[in-house]
C-alpha cells in the first residue's frame, strides 16, 4: 500500500487505480497502521476486486455505430449519417461516417456537452426561483467525480456527465447545488432545503448512485 500522513485525526482507507492507500496522521505509529488493515483485509479485497474489474472494463470500453448511449437516462443509437454534422434529432445521435471508436467518443462527448449547457441552465433557472436564490452563472464542466459544484463566487457548475442520467437525478444534483447557496455546507438545515423541494431525494439519491457504478467502468476520457 501507499501511505500519506497529514495532519488528519484518523486513519482512512481508499482503494485507487486498483491498490490501497492508507492515509494515517502524522504521529500514528506503523504498527497501529498495520493493525487497522489486518482488520479491514475482507473489505480491502472486497474493494480491490471490484476495482480490478472495473479498471478492466474501463480498458476494453468503446463505442461503435449501433451502440446505444445513455442520454437523460434514456438509450438511443449511434448512427452514421453522410456529411460532417453530429447531434442528436430527438430519436438517435448521429455522427459522420468511418469514425474510429475513439473519435466516436470525443464526438459523443461534444454532443453531450452541447445538450448540457442549455437543459440545466434551464433546470437551474427553474429550481432557483422556486428556492428564492439567483446564481451567478452556470457552467458545464468535465469533473469526473464531481456531478456538481458551487463556487464561492456563487457559480453552479456541473459535469457533462450529468447529462447521461434521467431528469428526476439532474433535478437532485441541481437542487443539491442551488441550496449550497443558501448553506454552504452538509448541515441539517442543508438537508431541510433539499427535502423541502424534494422530498423523495434520498431516493433519487440511490439512483444517481447506481449509475455513478455504471460510469466507474467505462472510460469516456479523452
Amino acid at each position: 500500500y501507499t501511505l500519506t500522513r497529514s495532519k488528519r485525526k484518523t486513519i482512512a482507507l481508499y482503494i485507487r487505480d486498483g491498490g490501497l492507500e492508507v492515509r494515517a496522521p502524522l504521529k500514528m505509529a506503523k504498527r497501529e497502521i498495520d493493525r487497522f488493515i489486518a482488520s479491514n483485509e475482507k473489505w480491502i479485497a472486497d474493494r480491490l476486486a471490484k476495482s480490478r474489474v472495473q479498471t478492466e472494463q474501463r480498458r476494453t470500453f468503446r463505442l461503435s455505430y449501433g451502440d446505444t448511449v445513455t442520454l437523460r437516462g434514456a438509450a438511443y443509437p449511434l448512427v452514421a449519417q453522410a456529411g460532417t454534422q453530429a447531434g442528436f434529432d430527438g430519436e438517435r445521435l448521429y455522427l459522420p461516417p468511418n469514425l474510429a471508436p475513439e473519435q466516436i467518443k470525443a464526438v459523443c462527448v461534444h454532443i453531450y456537452r452541447q445538450l448540457a449547457k442549455p437543459y440545466l441552465t434551464a433546470r437551474a433557472a427553474y429550481f432557483a426561483g422556486q428556492m428564492n436564490v439567483t446564481p451567478s452563472a452556470v457552467r458545464i464542466s468535465g469533473a469526473k467525480t464531481q456531478w456538481g459544484s458551487c463556487s464561492a463566487r456563487r457559480s453552479l457548475n456541473f459535469s457533462w456527465r450529468l447529462i447521461l442520467a434521467d431528469d428526476g437525478v439532474i433535478d437532485y444534483v441541481v437542487v443539491h447545488e442551488l441550496a449550497h447557496l443558501t448553506e454552504m455546507n452538509h448541515s441539517a438545515r442543508f438537508w431541510a432545503i433539499v427535502e423541502n423541494v424534494l422530498p423523495d431525494y434520498r431516493a433519487r439519491q440511490a439512483v444517481l448512485r447506481e449509475l455513478q457504478k455504471r460510469l466507474d467502468g467505462e472510460n469516456w476520457d479523452p
